[in-house]
């Protein structure tokens, strides 16, 4: 394997993504793409990625009895199919980076919005979506997801965040769950056209560096301030999105 300093970088981004309930897709996409890799094997392993890091905290907060059902289920039911939607369109490798690169930044902005700094565990007045409003957001969010090989929780967990659609912790749960269902979708999509360009074993070996990152990241959760990780991880997004435009424009 060329370029074996991908190891570290990927075991950092999983350790900080999934201590605030991420996968890192985004960034494991940027990443990659500076490396100028083939850009159907980037989407596959970002995507394989954010499952590895996701489960550790989806099984986390199934302990803590942190998911609730009935209110993630309308964000998946559309969000899941749109997923595999997204990842099976064809695209060509500049038009895949350029949607990377607005992604990125986009991404970069909603994370770094100031939520209420009254906190969600004392609110009362949490904002009640209907099940259209649901699956639109999470329908949106999902073919987005698929079409660039992410999980989709950088979007969903600011935009949940801003309405005040729940709690901190549920609204971190509702995501690591989002972001597992939805990667699962696109890597169904990306392996119903697999490219011979593959290269598994590179794949193989960033997935064990990002499960040592994220089992360490998810367990180390409530000793962050999740604020000042969100607003690092806006940075570092933020200016991977404008290399890859600058790169591939």
């Amino acid at each position: 394997m060329e370029h074996w300093e991908l190891l570290l970088i990927f075991l950092i981004i999983a350790f900080v993504y999934s201590s605030v309930g991420f996968g890192g897709g985004s960034s494991y996409l940027a990443v990659l793409a500076m490396y100028s890799l083939p850009y159907q094997e980037i989407r596959l392993t970002a995507l394989i990625c954010n499952v590895i890091v996701v489960v550790g905290g989806v099984i986390i907060y199934l302990r803590n009895k942190q998911v609730d059902w009935r209110k993630i289920l309308p964000l998946t039911l559309i969000s899941v199919p749109m997923a595999y939607l997204g990842a099976i369109m064809k695209l060509s490798q500049e038009t895949f980076f350029m949607i990377l690169g607005f992604t990125l930044i986009l991404a970069a902005v909603l994370l770094w919005v100031q939520t209420d700094k009254k906190t969600n565990e004392e609110r009362k007045d949490y904002f009640k979506p209907s099940l259209v409003q649901n699956s639109l957001l999470g329908g949106g969010i999902g073919f987005l997801s698929g079409l660039v090989g992410i999980g989709g929780g950088i979007f969903l967990s600011p935009l949940l965040n801003l309405i005040k659609w729940d709690t901190a912790k549920k609204i971190a749960a509702t995501s690591s769950v989002f972001i597992l269902v939805n990667s699962i979708s696109g890597i169904a999509g990306q392996f119903s056209k697999l490219s011979v360009e593959m290269n598994f074993s590179r794949i193989g070996i960033l997935c064990l560096s990002v499960f040592i990152g994220g089992q360490i990241g998810s367990r180390m959760s409530i000793k962050w301030n999740p604020l000042i990780v969100k607003r690092m991880t806006a940075a570092l997004v933020f200016i991977a999105g404008i290399n890859v435009l600058i790169k591939y424009w």
